[in-house]
């Protein structure tokens, strides 16, 4: 009987996030049409598909509960294996404990709206709108506990740890002060011991705002807020749009165009390398699903046509970041989200850098071949032909793109729809490599899985930051570092070296969300531009990536290639040389990111 409620409320969640995603492709496009045809906008459109991307969060949040892959800090602190029960337990309980909190203060948040009702568009109360994030965060707190049991004795030592950790909540006021060392303390443990981010970063609004007397319904409040940024829908849209480009072969499409284009030239395959991945990685926004996605690919040309294991080892390996510079990658969304920066100022911002990026690799490339004597692939206008006449579909959506972000006929919300619905009618209508009915619904559950994973983080960050912000920690920050630092590039110098540090341990979005927030304010009072600040922010975090020994693209490339992780420090080490030149050149000659403003 349980199996069968489970399997149920596991289909509801599917069906809710595919109908969310695909009333947030449809409403936008009718949203173009009306007012082409009619002069006019439909009454409450934004506020229906802002409220959309909250829906998918939560929804997705579940999702990604539900198969265990929360983003989190690697377990940091390796205990033995018999101790793993028992690391399991208190990390789940720490979790349960957080999200049960977070179901309460929501659901009381629900409540008082419930009472005196507003509507924040037509049709849509303001506690409808509400309503999914303690239903889902319910449905985390539930997937949570299910995936740690191990036995009778665990269940019931998780559920007392989480009631344990939740009697905090009747301390009295003027004791609570003293829960400042113990709490942070216990979600330090919980976090390096494999807890998800989302939680931790929770779990420390909660305790900051529950010491200063504040009602912890800000937190669900802050997560709320996630609807403020009109901007922000196209996360989920352009993920969607990525999705759809993976399981639809677009991949393989696109290697073989760039194949036939560069594989004559010295160099030519590892140049196309870094294009496709450069393509690909721009409309996932994860270099990591790159490496996974098109390593499988890749490597196996560049080994067939005799390049050295190492160097393309390291080629693939460093390629998967390379497109987060360029518009549309969901980090550049993000960063002008967070940092209250136009997005398409960021997306213009990027192209350059991004070239720039690719012009040194594929230097890089040209040297490697001549110096390894590689035999170049001969010309054919009949291979490139063929290969554009395939692929001449995928090559017209980074147009349509442009054309929708630049042409002045939709906003950036709407042209995300356009991107995915264009992607969804490309690879359901003409290649026909997904069915409308059976494959299609599983990308769009992937997708809410990945919103969600990175969603999620935002929306429970935004209670931290609110409360950091309240406490005047950034402005603290910036008097020491002022204090500390008193040119522009001494700062510059020292933040290139922190956000490498920050890129090693953390996820590019996780990083975005708690470091930009503070960051942005001390970078202005050096007089840096908060755009050109965001180039060099992503720059330092696809080095991140790369660097050893923690490097996250490590991991995924390790994983890929079934190799020791230590056996890909010196392949990318070269990779890591020429990134830190183009680092330089864009961190001190602001010229080469802000000339088209």
């Amino acid at each position: 009987m349980i199996r069968k409620v489970r399997k149920l409320l596991y289909r509801l969640e599917n069906l809710f996030s595919i109908a969310v995603l695909s009333a947030m492709v449809f409403l936008p496009l009718l949203q173009i049409l009306t007012r082409k045809i009619a002069g006019t906008s439909i009454n409450g459109a934004a506020d229906y598909f802002q409220h959309g991307t909250l829906w998918i969060t939560f929804a997705g949040a579940s999702l990604v509960s539900r198969r265990g892959r929360h983003l989190r800090f690697a377990a940091m602190i390796r205990l033995p294996a018999r101790l793993d029960t028992y690391t399991r337990q208190f990390y789940t309980a720490v979790s349960i404990a957080i999200t049960t909190v977070f179901v309460f203060s929501a659901g009381a948040l629900v409540h008082v709206e419930m009472i005196s009702p507003t509507f924040v568009a037509p049709f849509l109360p303001t506690w409808l709108a509400l309503l999914p994030m303690p239903l889902f965060m319910a449905s985390v707190t539930i997937h949570f506990f299910y995936r740690s049991r191990v036995s009778v004795q665990s269940n019931w030592a998780i559920l007392f740890m989480a009631l344990l950790f939740l009697t905090v909540a009747f301390v009295p006021e003027g004791a609570r002060a003293g829960l400042l060392f113990p709490g942070m303390t216990i979600l330090g443990l919980a976090l390096l011991l494999g807890a998800p981010l989302f939680a931790i970063m929770g779990g420390a609004a909660f305790l900051l705002f529950f010491i200063e007397g504040v009602p912890v319904m800000a937190v669900p409040s802050e997560a709320y807020r996630m609807v403020a940024s009109p901007n922000l829908p196209t996360i989920p849209l352009f993920t969607l749009a990525g999705c759809v480009l993976a399981d639809g072969g677009a991949s393989k499409r696109l290697v073989t165009l760039f194949r036939a284009i560069f594989g004559w030239i010295p160099g030519g395959i590892p140049i196309a390398t870094v294009v496709v991945c450069a393509f690909f990685t721009t409309f996932t926004g994860a270099s990591g699903v790159t490496i996974l996605a098109l390593g499988g690919l890749l490597f196996p040309i560049l080994i067939k046509a005799k390049y050295s294991e190492n160097f393309s080892l390291g080629l693939v390996t460093s390629s998967g970041s390379v497109g987060l510079l360029f518009p549309p990658a969901l980090p550049i969304i993000l960063y002008g989200v967070i940092a209250g920066v136009p997005i398409t100022n960021m997306f213009l911002a990027g192209i350059s850098p991004g070239l720039l990026l690719i012009a040194v690799l594929s230097l890089y490339a040209i040297f490697i071949s001549r110096q390894q004597k590689i035999a170049r692939i001969p010309f054919s206008w009949q291979e490139i032909g063929t290969a554009i006449k395939v692929a001449k579909w995928d090559l017209a959506l980074p147009l349509l793109v442009l054309w929708g972000l630049f042409g002045g006929f939709a906003t950036v919300v709407e042209t995300a729809a356009m991107a995915a619905f264009y992607a969804i009618f490309m690879e359901c209508v003409i290649h026909r490599n997904l069915g409308l009915t059976k494959e299609l619904p599983k990308t769009m559950v992937k997708c809410a899985l990945l919103v969600g994973g990175v969603m999620i983080i935002l929306g429970f960050a935004f209670g931290f930051t609110s409360y950091l912000i309240d406490a005047q920690v950034p402005s603290s920050i910036l008097a020491w570092i002022k204090g500390a630092l008193s040119s522009k590039i001494g700062f510059l110098i020292a933040l290139n070296f922190f956000l490498i540090a920050v890129g090693c341990i953390m996820d590019i979005f996780s990083a975005i969300v708690v470091i930009v927030p503070i960051m942005i304010p001390i970078a202005i009072a050096y007089g840096i531009d908060p755009v050109h600040l965001g180039i060099i922010f992503l720059l330092n975090m696809e080095l991140g990536y790369l660097t050893p020994p923690v490097g996250l693209n490590l991991f995924l490339s390790a994983f890929r290639f079934n190799k020791p992780l230590g056996a890909l420090y010196r392949p990318v080490l070269p990779f890591i040389a020429l990134r830190i030149v183009v680092l330089a050149l864009i961190t001190y000659v602001p010229w080469i990111t802000l000339w088209m403003f």
